[in-house]
């Protein structure tokens, strides 16, 4: 069955020494078009798709008589259900915002005459904001300090966008999907009771404001080195720098509690911050109103009935080519997923988890850990010291495969979502419940130790995570199926897959980022001067070889700066999870690898299982979104630029040297 799904998607035409991501994967397309509620398709999706469905069915089982009061996956379930209750949400319409808009003080733009600028304090609004966890103006956060990895503190950085870069304010040729997110903002505002005068006016004005917001951030290639943009101050020197925000009331709304001048915060964009005063008191209280709002009104509004799906879709379209909005049971899916994660990664598990791939993969890990380690040895551009604390550094990465003990523990689980309430009526109120409950969990974590044993990720997603401040690295349960792995799989595929998102993970712990910190998580300069060289010229060749890759479809290229970590990545993984399979071979007297039905050795089964992880297709808008805002390369040269530097790859398909799969000059950091 394996090797049917794999044929039906290579072209066996194409000569895998020109181009193995064709080869691999050049009936893909045909076989799979872009479902038109996506803006594009690809194994992830894929899998995404079919871990949903699995999802819906766990949300809509029945609930028993005999269940546990506080039982935190009956709350899932009644989320779900009040997400799915189309003929509440019919008959509440708007109201349930409305209300909570008034509560707020009005929003300026429905012209309620309830809003009144004399008593409009911007200040108060963005901590009320935060409290639903949200990050308008001033993103904050209680986290670990990168400096002091044992210890949370306040941490203070510049405001995310209502588009995804500051480019798409900037820049001439976005004028288009700049327009786009005006009109969406306009219907919104009109759909909420605005008349069209004062919405298009007062949106004009809205989005002028956040293009000066835009003007005054940094772009992510200014702010690359961490280590540069760390400013660690008491709330009482923060308030010096920055004397016209009352930064003591701030925090006393955020964290819910009195705080004391000589609290410490660590602040990542101090300028931004002193830029972001001097805008807002050349701004009316108007806009600024109207701006904060909307960004909270737009992600509130997926809470209502579908008048606002639809002029979702509108801007969706322009912005990244989807053609229809996905069916509401998913987005239902989705909203459970990433609000109450544990509780239905606690159903998803028991019903569908099977222990021994965990065992396996852990397995798995150890082994590619040790490949690590061999090629740190054989290693001759770092010297003996630094080489020896990688080497720590990778024993000491902590491994989370699976999920977290905590959602086979029903009373553990319970204690977590103690604290929200879930009606299965009140869609729109059970959504705020979640965010303040979220946002109560980070703000009060303020003042106790870290436990680097804890994970936050929801077990059923399909990715996988390296954590830079914890060392840690993990594999939730959603990723551990095929094509990634299977307990039945031949060796070769399941290095191929899983064995290489293993050494993708680890390499993230020595990428441009991951190797400012130590094995403790804690960022300092571990590195040699000279190392540090050495790596910038290894890694600038990798930057230079993503860089001159075309996506043709769209005429642009690769971003070889802001890719560069993901590439470093990918370059290493293949590496070491060849190598572990290799070893495996060996100690399985050269086990016969085969997959019947497809005539291939096992080494060619471990590099089409990489490259077929990569298949897929993107709408143009979608693409060229992602090459302006995303860390990874696409799927096609994430193949092609991994493999044709791998000399392993070259020698199982027997790649003649100067074929374009086998360049004479090849790029390598780790």
């Amino acid at each position: 069955m394996q090797a049917e799904a794999m044929l039906r998607y290579m072209d066996q035409a194409v000569d895998p020494c020109q181009d193995f991501y064709e080869y691999a994967c050049g009936n893909w397309a045909a076989r799979n078009p872009i479902p038109k509620d996506k803006a594009g398709y690809d194994t992830f999706e894929m899998l995404r798709e079919s871990l949903d469905s699995v999802l819906k069915e766990l949300l809509e089982e029945p609930i028993g008589d005999g269940t546990r009061a506080g039982d935190a996956t009956v709350k899932a379930r009644h989320l779900f259900r009040s997400c799915m209750d189309y003929d509440i949400l019919e008959r509440r319409r708007d109201r349930p915002l409305i209300r909570l808009l008034d509560e707020l003080g009005g929003w300026p733009i429905l012209g309620r005459r309830l809003w009144d600028p004399e008593r409009f304090d911007w200040l108060l609004l963005v901590g009320q904001l935060r409290l639903f966890n949200n990050d308008i103006l001033i993103s904050e956060w209680v986290g670990p300090d990168i400096k002091n990895s044992d210890q949370y503190v306040i941490q203070i950085d510049q405001t995310s966008l209502g588009l995804p870069t500051r480019d798409y304010f900037l820049q001439p040729s976005n004028v288009v999907y700049l327009e786009a997110y005006k009109d969406y903002l306009i219907e919104v505002a009109t759909l909420l009771g605005a008349s069209p005068e004062n919405a298009t006016t007062q949106a004009a004005e809205l989005i002028e404001f956040e293009t000066k917001l835009a003007k005054i951030t940094s772009s992510p290639d200014e702010r690359r080195d961490v280590s540069e943009l760390y400013q660690r101050m008491t709330i009482g020197e923060l308030r010096a720098f920055v004397p016209q925000i009352d930064w003591h009331r701030y925090f006393k709304i955020v964290l819910a509690r009195p705080v004391n001048v000589s609290e410490s915060v660590v602040v990542f964009a101090l300028q931004y911050v002193q830029d972001l005063v001097n805008l807002l008191s050349r701004t009316p209280p108007r806009t600024v109103s109207n701006y904060l709002l909307w960004r909270f009104v737009r992600h509130r509004v997926n809470n209502l009935d579908d008048r606002f799906q639809e002029a979702k879709q509108k801007f969706y379209y322009v912005l990244f080519g989807r053609e229809q909005a996905p069916p509401r049971w998913k987005n239902c899916v989705a909203q459970v997923n990433s609000n109450m994660g544990m509780a239905v990664g606690s159903m998803f598990v028991r019903r569908y988890f099977d222990e021994n791939s965990k065992n396996d993969t852990l397995r798995m890990t150890r082994e590619i850990q040790r490949s690590f380690r061999e090629l740190l040895n054989d290693t001759c551009w770092i010297d003996k010291e630094t080489r020896s604390l990688a080497s720590e550094k990778v024993d000491a990465m902590l491994l989370r495969i699976g999920y977290p003990e905590l959602v086979l523990q029903p009373h553990l689980l319970d204690e977590r979502y103690a604290d929200v309430v879930v009606k299965p009526t009140e869609y729109f109120e059970n959504t705020l419940n979640v965010l303040r409950h979220l946002t109560r969990v980070e703000q009060d974590r303020l003042g106790s130790p870290v436990n680097k044993t804890l994970w936050n990720t929801a077990p059923a997603v399909v990715n996988a995570y390296y954590s830079r401040n914890k060392n840690q690295i993990m594999f939730p349960a959603g990723i551990l199926q095929p094509p990634f792995y299977h307990r039945d799989f031949p060796r070769g595929l399941n290095y191929g897959g899983i064995g290489v998102v293993i050494g993708h993970e680890i390499t993230h712990g020595f990428d441009d980022k991951g190797r400012l910190f130590d094995k403790d998580g804690n960022l300092h300069r571990w590195w040699k001067d000279e190392d540090i060289e050495e790596f910038h010229r290894r890694a600038q060749c990798l930057i230079d070889q993503y860089g001159r890759y075309v996506v043709t479809e769209v005429g642009m290229r690769i971003d070889g700066v802001n890719t560069q970590g993901e590439n470093i990545a990918d370059n290493g993984g293949i590496k070491q999870a060849f190598k572990a399979y290799e070893r495996w071979l060996k100690s399985n007297g050269d086990a016969n690898e085969t997959l019947p039905g497809l005539k291939a050795t096992g080494k060619q089964l471990f590099f089409l299982n990489f490259a077929q992880v990569w298949c897929g297709t993107m709408r143009p808008e979608a693409t060229r979104n992602k090459l302006k805002t995303a860390v990874h390369s696409p799927g096609k040269f994430r193949v092609i630029g991994t493999l044709s530097n791998s000399r392993d790859f070259a020698q199982v398909f027997n790649c003649s040297v100067g074929t374009l799969m086998n360049p004479a000059r090849k790029c390598s950091v780790w």
